[in-house]
């Protein structure tokens, strides 16, 4: 890291910490640094709803409530995530991120604190009506931060690292907050993770420097030691969607070249034009659709395993270990080889991996949800998992390479209403149908949540037929995307 010469150098309005990130060759250790501590931040996110999830029996025992009660905590936290976003998302392209980042983790902690010494049910819902406010910065915030961070010809594998901490913290959650929620209660799981969210707090404040806004993901080069990048910078690191879509004569959609700053626009002006852009539109459904069933997924696996299954809680430790193993090999595979074939000249492998991806987990999943045996079914539930985890890498440099850098806080917020809206709805609603199919006796036997989890997958499904229509506007989109950024920067 370099520190530039001073507050609001290159295009950072909130005046930052004063530091550029230097070029650096990939596993350099502040690329490291940046990526342990933004995968940090969606580990306690996963962490979070793991833990939920993993202490549901002891909370739906000690507070007396039903699937839909559980649900709607998670229904509540993402529900106030929508309302708060949205501003979170502009203030993610116009001030300090890092320093934003910071107090909305303060915030977290706290709202754990306070679902911890929760004495009833209506005191945790409200704790996680906080928590939800809190929440909704991580997204805009780490995407912004990642699109400067990190040249577009890598995004794909860095993000594939970035995106294993919401894995490991869902997997710690599970297990660790599992575990705590059976030994001692699920008061104490809250509580550590209260103590995790200060540490981090810190530790972003200390270590995580606020990177120049270029708009376009390029770090600054090396040179004349003055923090500022040369005319040609970006043309020194390969953008290998742009070079791509160049070398087969793909040009921009003219109505949609940006010609004035978008910095000066409203929110409702910026959604319009990120809407305007069809691969976008597409890219957000799809995102939105796959966390609706993953939030469903996280918030009643534990209790489905133990009841489907029949196995206790604490056996379901080395299964889950599988499973999360599955996911990371598969969103870090995704995010190598998606980045190895666009260099190749894929164009639209950043749209079929994660196609493939959505429509491989919900095939799999079909048997591995149905099957009685755990021996049998864990092999498919563990390859169905890594299917899905691999959309992810892919699909969010897709919008990067989609959406110009000046309205990457803004687009992310966008994504993030519809995505939190999803993962409202779909608790609330997988719990709902659950204690429908099952009634009294389908609930003790799992089979209420089996169904539920295999209507669901037609979500999946859909994903997949959705994706692949995006595969012709993509390239389009991205020389759109390049060319408003060269105005943008000349």
């Amino acid at each position: 890291m370099a520190r530039s010469g001073g507050a609001g150098q290159d295009g950072d309005p909130g005046g930052g910490s004063g530091w550029t990130l230097t070029a650096r060759l990939p596993g350099g250790p502040e690329l490291r640094r940046v990526v342990l501590l933004l995968g940090a931040v969606l580990a306690l996110n996963g962490a979070d709803v793991g833990t939920v999830g993993a202490a549901a029996v002891q909370l739906e025992a000690d507070l007396g409530i039903s699937h839909a009660q559980l649900g709607l905590l998670a229904t509540a936290s993402s529900g106030v995530g929508v309302l708060a976003c949205v501003p979170l998302g502009v203030l993610a392209d116009r001030t300090n991120r890092v320093r934003l980042l910071v107090i909305t983790i303060a915030l977290w902690a706290a709202a754990m604190v306070a679902g911890g010494l929760a004495p009833d049910y209506r005191w945790l819902l409200a704790s996680r009506l906080l928590l939800g406010a809190a929440v909704a910065a991580a997204g805009p915030v780490v995407v912004s931060l990642t699109g400067d961070f990190i040249p577009p010809a890598e995004r794909a594998t860095v993000l594939g690292w970035i995106l294993t901490g919401e894995i490991v913290g869902a997997g710690l959650g599970l297990v660790a907050g599992g575990e705590l929620a059976a030994l001692l209660s699920w008061r104490a799981a809250f509580f550590l993770l209260a103590v995790v969210s200060a540490g981090l707090a810190v530790a972003l404040w200390r270590l995580l420097p606020e990177p120049a806004r270029r708009g376009a993901g390029w770090p600054s080069p090396p040179g004349d030691g003055s923090g500022r990048a040369r005319p040609d910078a970006g043309r020194r690191s390969a953008d290998r969607a742009q070079a791509a879509v160049s070398a087969r004569g793909i040009g921009p959609a003219p109505d949609r070249v940006l010609r004035d700053d978008p910095n000066q626009w409203s929110f409702a002006r910026a959604a319009v034009y990120l809407l305007s852009i069809p691969s976008n539109r597409r890219l957000i459904v799809a995102s939105a659709t796959g966390y609706f069933f993953l939030a469903g997924l996280r918030t009643f696996v534990v209790v489905f395993v133990v009841w489907h299954f029949g196995i206790s809680q604490t056996a379901f430790a080395g299964p889950l270990l599988l499973i999360g193993a599955a996911a990371l090999a598969g969103v870090v595979l995704a995010g190598r080889l998606s980045d190895r074939a666009l260099a190749r000249g894929r164009v639209d492998v950043r749209i079929v991996v994660p196609a493939v991806g959505y429509t491989a987990a919900a095939v799999l999943f079909i048997p591995g949800l149905w099957l009685a045996s755990l021996a049998a079914a864990l092999p498919l539930i563990a390859l169905g998992t890594a299917a899905l985890a691999a959309a992810n890498p892919p699909l969010d440099a897709a919008r990067l390479d989609i959406v110009p850098g000046q309205l990457w806080g803004r687009a992310e917020s966008l994504r993030t209403v519809l995505r939190l809206v999803a993962e409202a709805a779909a608790p609330a609603t997988f719990g709902w149908l659950a204690d429908q199919l099952g009634g009294p006796a389908g609930r003790s036997g799992g089979v209420g949540l089996r169904n539920t989890f295999l209507i669901m997958l037609v979500t999946l499904l859909a994903n997949g037929v959705l994706l692949f229509t995006a595969r012709r506007a993509y390239p389009v989109d991205v020389a759109t995307a390049s060319a408003s950024r060269r105005r943008g920067t000349t």
